[in-house]
Parts: structure tokens; C-alpha cells; sequence
């Protein structure tokens, strides 16, 4: 299954809109910030969206 970027961007965007403070610069947190938040059952989406978020807000994806 294809993942399209405008869904992980789009999705991504509403999150921090609506729950900017809860995300961070760290990748393993937000990936479970993004499993609170969210119903993503893949975790290739769930970790495409943590780490667009993370990428936002300034930190690195290694």
C-alpha cells in the first residue's frame, strides 16, 4: 500500500494545529503522542506522520 505524502502532511498539520504543545523534538515521543491522539492502525503511517512532526518542529529523525 502506497502512503501518500499530502495524507501524512495533511494529518500531521491538523495534529500540531490542535495539539502543538503536546509534540516535541523527540521522535519516540511523538510516535506516542501520535498513538494517543489518533485511530493510525499502520505503523508505517503512524511513524510517516511522527516524523513529519518532528521534522516541524525541529528535530532530527535518525
Amino acid at each position: 500500500m502506497a502512503i501518500k505524502p499530502a495524507y501524512v502532511k495533511k494529518t500531521a498539520t491538523t495534529l500540531l494545529e490542535e495539539y502543538g504543545e503536546a509534540f516535541g523534538t523527540d521522535f519516540d515521543h511523538n510516535k506516542e503522542v501520535v498513538v494517543e491522539l489518533t485511530n493510525i492502525d499502520s505503523k508505517e503511517v503512524r511513524n510517516r506522520v511522527a516524523g513529519y512532526i518532528t521534522r516541524k518542529k525541529g528535530g532530527s529523525v535518525e
